[in-house]
């Protein structure tokens, strides 16, 4: 249970709602335990009137004190459990509620290599099933496990001081069974691991299935995709009945014990009775309910046996991402304030993932409030230059200041919310229009949300949707069309009103007039606003104060639009051809 010490500073926080619920449970228990010698006085009393001892109306008089006895003690009984479960159970919930927050706050902290290495589907899973294991552990597992031990305690002790002997037979097979249940325990523990794994592969199957839907259909390949997932349908029905068929086990089990104790009670209570050893026969049903109290938690023992072992298996899953500690740290707390100058001293960065070198010593500078074109070809490194300007990744030599301070050197926060990024692959939420764009601006108002969609060029679209600025989006906004989901994505860029501007390639959709107007429009924008513009295209370049151009990770040209089309290389290639309508 190792794995399982994670969960303590959780019970720590919620110590005092588990103590109270573990008190309660006790209470509960020590009521429930008011019926069996209740259930033997009664009988005893018919006992005595049968033998004269006590009169009629006497024993009526016994037999309705001892009924209200039990009744009481069970309804009191009743009345704590609830109480235990509105305790127990709830901090469980807490726990999970805690527990998916870390991880989501933790999945927020790693760094890009990560989710390239890891899967959506995988991800998804850790978050939502492995946890739900978890919190099984965290209260019914506790609830449960109290009542049991409460009952061994209080029981055990009990039946040997009325009857010993009586007692030892009854109890027999229960270290019989504690032995079957550790060999089974060991087995589901390795076999709850690969249910686990199972299921995030299947979550990983269908949330790429469903995403990549369009591509399905448009390939035909629907009849292979099925085909797949019936084999994981087939590897999954397996992987669970092997852990079903070992869980079968318990309850079967248990029952050929329970009732191998009640033949106990009957053969040698009924013995001990007729040799005068006990005096009531009361003491045999009292001895049968006691053996039935016990049926429920020795069968939990092997339930929460299991319980455990799969919160294990799963809380393992989940510290293995825990453990994970994100490439990217912010290691300045106070604030800093960003002006918007940039600069790249000898920057050299290759991807852990692929060992690609994408830039190779790279140096330029770029003024606060400049505007700045990188052109080249794919797999320049263009887009690299501005995930390093962002920190979503850092150099693998070189340095990347902001106003000349060391981006590492800089509070994190204050450099991201600095920046407006538009990605080449515009992602939208399955949300509102207007809520999308206010994402850069969570307290814009619907006026300034018209406004930095015109600026975008895609106001008369979003008019021309049924419900306006409140259409909602399918997921990563597939009701739009391509530029139209690069010009929301852009409008939410100029919603948030940033000091440093990024646009990857985000006009490549969009046509030479509409970019035109958009170009127009973002260059009012950002007359005081540093800008680095990725493109394929010299439009969107040529009115940029600088132009880099990159190949293979070097810069090859740099100056402005005069200069490097009065320069033989690439970019003069570049403007012939896209000037001729030639494709580059």
């Amino acid at each position: 249970m190792k794995e399982l010490k994670h969960l303590n500073k959780y019970f720590k926080k919620y110590w005092l709602k588990l103590f109270l619920g573990v008190l309660i449970t006790i209470i509960a228990r020590i009521f429930s335990l008011v019926m069996p010698s209740y259930v033997n006085k009664s009988i005893q009393a018919v006992e005595d009137f049968a033998s004269d001892v006590i009169s009629l109306s006497d024993a009526k008089g016994l037999l309705l004190q001892y009924i209200l006895i039990i009744v009481g003690a069970a309804i009191l009984s009743g009345l704590f459990t609830f109480l235990m479960r509105q305790t127990i159970i709830n901090v469980s919930r807490y726990i999970e509620y805690d527990l998916k927050n870390e991880v989501f706050d933790h999945y927020q902290l790693l760094s890009l290599n990560f989710y390239k290495k890891n899967r959506i589907g995988d991800l998804m899973n850790r978050i939502s099933e492995d946890i739900n294991q978890v919190r099984m552990y965290g209260g019914p597992a506790i609830m449960y496990g109290i009542q049991t031990l409460t009952l061994f305690v209080c029981l055990i002790p009990l039946m040997f001081i009325k009857a010993p002997t009586l007692a030892a037979y009854t109890l027999l097979p229960l270290p019989i069974l504690s032995v079957l249940i550790y060999q089974i325990s060991k087995i589901i523990h390795k076999r709850s691991t690969k249910v686990q794994e199972y299921l995030s592969t299947l979550s990983t199957f269908t949330q790429e299935s469903f995403s990549g839907i369009s591509v399905i259909k448009a390939y035909s390949i629907e009849p292979r995709i099925n085909t797949e997932l019936r084999g994981l349908a087939q590897d999954g029905k397996d992987t669970s009945m092997a852990l079903a068929k070992v869980n079968a086990w318990f309850f079967p089990l248990m029952i050929l014990l329970i009732g191998i104790s009640n033949v106990f009670v009957i053969y040698i209570g009924g013995r001990q009775y007729i040799n005068g050893e006990i005096e009531t026969i009361g003491i045999i049903a009292e001895f049968i309910l006691y053996v039935n109290m016990l049926t429920w938690p020795v069968a939990v023992v092997g339930w929460l046996t299991s319980i455990v072992q799969r919160a294990e298996a799963s809380q393992k899953r989940i510290n293995e991402f825990l453990k994970e500690e994100p490439s990217i740290k912010n290691q300045v707390k106070t604030p800093t304030p960003i002006t918007g100058g940039i600069e790249f001293r000898n920057v050299t960065f290759t991807y852990e993932d692929t060992n690609i070198t994408a830039l190779k010593d790279v140096s330029f500078t770029v003024e606060a409030g400049q505007t700045v074109a990188i052109l080249g070809k794919t797999g320049a490194g263009k887009s690299t230059i501005l995930d390093l300007v962002a920190r979503l990744y850092d150099t693998s030599s070189g340095e990347v200041l902001i106003d000349g301070v060391p981006v590492q050197e800089l509070n994190l926060d204050s450099l991201r919310s600095s920046i407006g990024a538009v990605p080449q692959d515009a992602f939208l939420f399955s949300d509102t229009i207007e809520n999308n764009i206010r994402f850069g601006n969570e307290n814009a108002t619907h006026d300034d949300i018209v406004e930095v969609a015109k600026k975008a060029v895609v106001h008369k679209n979003i008019e021309g949707f049924a419900k306006k600025y409140q259409t909602i989006l399918g997921e990563r906004g597939i009701t739009l069309s391509g530029g139209q989901k690069q010009r929301v994505s852009i409008a939410r860029a100029l919603l948030k009103d940033p000091r440093i501007y990024l646009f990857d390639d985000c006009l490549s959709a969009v046509d030479t007039e509409t970019e035109e107007e958009i170009l127009n429009n973002l260059k009012r924008v950002s007359e005081s606003k540093t800008t680095l513009i990725v493109s394929h295209r010299v439009s969107s370049a040529k009115n940029a104060d600088k132009i880099i151009v990159l190949d293979n990770g070097s810069i090859i040209q740099e100056g402005t639009h005069e200069e490097l089309n009065n320069t033989e290389g690439y970019y003069k290639d570049l403007y012939i051809n896209q000037l001729s309508g030639k494709d580059s």
